[in-house]
Protein backbone atom coordinates (compact mmCIF):
# COMPACT_ATOMS: atom_id res chain seq x y z
CA UNK A 1 0.00 0.00 0.00
CA UNK A 2 1.29 3.74 -0.73
CA UNK A 3 0.95 6.97 1.36
CA UNK A 4 -1.30 8.20 -1.50
CA UNK A 5 -3.46 5.79 -0.97
CA UNK A 6 -3.88 6.20 2.68
CA UNK A 7 -4.41 9.56 2.64
CA UNK A 8 -7.28 9.40 -0.24
CA UNK A 9 -8.67 7.09 2.21
CA UNK A 10 -8.65 9.82 5.15
CA UNK A 11 -9.92 12.54 2.90
CA UNK A 12 -12.75 10.49 1.70
CA UNK A 13 -13.76 8.75 5.79
CA UNK A 14 -12.92 13.14 7.29
CA UNK A 15 -15.50 14.05 4.24
CA UNK A 16 -18.06 11.49 5.02
CA UNK A 17 -18.00 13.03 8.81
CA UNK A 18 -18.50 16.53 7.55
CA UNK A 19 -15.34 17.40 8.18
CA UNK A 20 -12.64 19.34 6.02
CA UNK A 21 -9.24 18.17 5.51
CA UNK A 22 -6.57 20.94 4.05
CA UNK A 23 -3.39 19.38 2.71
CA UNK A 24 -0.64 21.81 4.07
CA UNK A 25 3.24 23.12 2.71
CA UNK A 26 4.86 24.62 4.97
CA UNK A 27 7.93 27.92 3.76
CA UNK A 28 10.61 27.46 6.51
CA UNK A 29 9.42 24.87 8.25
CA UNK A 30 10.63 21.61 7.54
CA UNK A 31 9.31 18.22 9.40
CA UNK A 32 5.92 19.74 9.47
CA UNK A 33 2.34 17.55 9.68
CA UNK A 34 0.93 16.77 5.96
CA UNK A 35 -2.75 17.46 6.62
CA UNK A 36 -4.89 19.36 8.65
CA UNK A 37 -7.78 17.51 9.93
CA UNK A 38 -10.90 19.37 10.85
CA UNK A 39 -13.79 17.52 12.43
CA UNK A 40 -17.00 18.89 14.57
CA UNK A 41 -15.31 19.89 17.47
CA UNK A 42 -11.44 19.17 17.02
CA UNK A 43 -8.26 19.50 14.88
CA UNK A 44 -5.78 17.10 14.15
CA UNK A 45 -2.68 17.48 12.40
CA UNK A 46 -1.76 14.40 10.69
CA UNK A 47 1.30 13.32 8.95
CA UNK A 48 0.75 10.49 6.62
CA UNK A 49 3.70 7.66 5.78
CA UNK A 50 3.84 4.80 3.77
CA UNK A 51 2.96 1.22 6.25
CA UNK A 52 5.89 0.76 8.61
CA UNK A 53 7.37 4.23 7.36
CA UNK A 54 8.82 6.11 10.28
CA UNK A 55 9.22 9.55 10.63
CA UNK A 56 12.20 11.00 9.99
CA UNK A 57 14.79 12.62 12.70
CA UNK A 58 13.64 16.86 11.90
CA UNK A 59 9.58 15.50 11.85
CA UNK A 60 9.70 14.02 15.51
CA UNK A 61 11.10 17.17 16.66
CA UNK A 62 8.65 19.43 14.72
CA UNK A 63 6.00 17.37 16.22
CA UNK A 64 6.95 17.24 19.70
CA UNK A 65 7.37 20.84 19.48
CA UNK A 66 4.04 21.14 18.06
CA UNK A 67 3.04 19.28 20.98
CA UNK A 68 4.61 21.49 23.37
CA UNK A 69 2.37 24.31 21.95
CA UNK A 70 -0.90 22.21 22.85
CA UNK A 71 -1.36 20.86 19.83
CA UNK A 72 -2.58 16.82 18.34
CA UNK A 73 -0.38 15.46 16.11
CA UNK A 74 -1.10 11.89 14.53
CA UNK A 75 1.48 9.90 12.53
CA UNK A 76 -0.49 7.46 10.34
CA UNK A 77 0.54 4.57 8.42
CA UNK A 78 -2.93 2.57 7.84
CA UNK A 79 -6.57 2.54 7.26
CA UNK A 80 -6.89 1.62 11.05
CA UNK A 81 -4.58 4.39 11.88
CA UNK A 82 -7.44 6.51 9.57
CA UNK A 83 -10.10 5.17 11.75
CA UNK A 84 -8.34 6.68 14.82
CA UNK A 85 -8.19 9.73 13.89
CA UNK A 86 -11.68 10.31 13.31
CA UNK A 87 -13.09 8.14 16.24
Amino acid sequence: MRESEIEKYLVERVKALGGEVRKVRWVGRNGAPDRLVMLPGRTVWVELKAPGEKCRPHQVREHERMRRMGQVVLVVDSFEGVAEVVA
